[in-house]
């Protein structure tokens, strides 16, 4: 039996990255999750799973920081936190000093 490889079997194939958030091999994103050269970045060195814990910390970013995604100001400090959450740069991305997540114990 010979094994054919098709364009449609090639395209549910999964796209693996190196993830740096999770410091491991992992199944990639579809496509850029963020506009621009920040996004292409994301794309090519953040897994789905690095991304759905980017989303989670997103959350609590907005939500701690009572920020709009539709303010322009806010979308640039978004991308701070986001650089400094997926790829450890700057200062911002990690969780607030004593921060603890609704329905844990301090």
């Amino acid at each position: 039996m010979d094994c054919v490889i098709t364009s449609e079997s090639v395209s549910q194939m999964a796209r693996i990255v190196y993830c740096q958030v999770l410091k491991r091999e992992a199944e990639g994103l579809e496509r850029p999750p963020h506009p621009g050269a920040l996004g292409e970045r994301v794309y090519e060195n953040v897994s789905r799973e690095g991304w759905q814990k980017w989303l989670e910390r997103l959350t609590t970013i907005i939500n701690e920081n009572h920020i709009s995604t539709a303010d322009p100001g806010s979308i640039e400090l978004i991308e701070q936190h986001m650089r400094g959450f997926l790829f450890g740069e700057g200062d911002l991305g990690s969780l607030p000093p004593g921060f603890t997540a609704p329905g844990q114990k301090k």
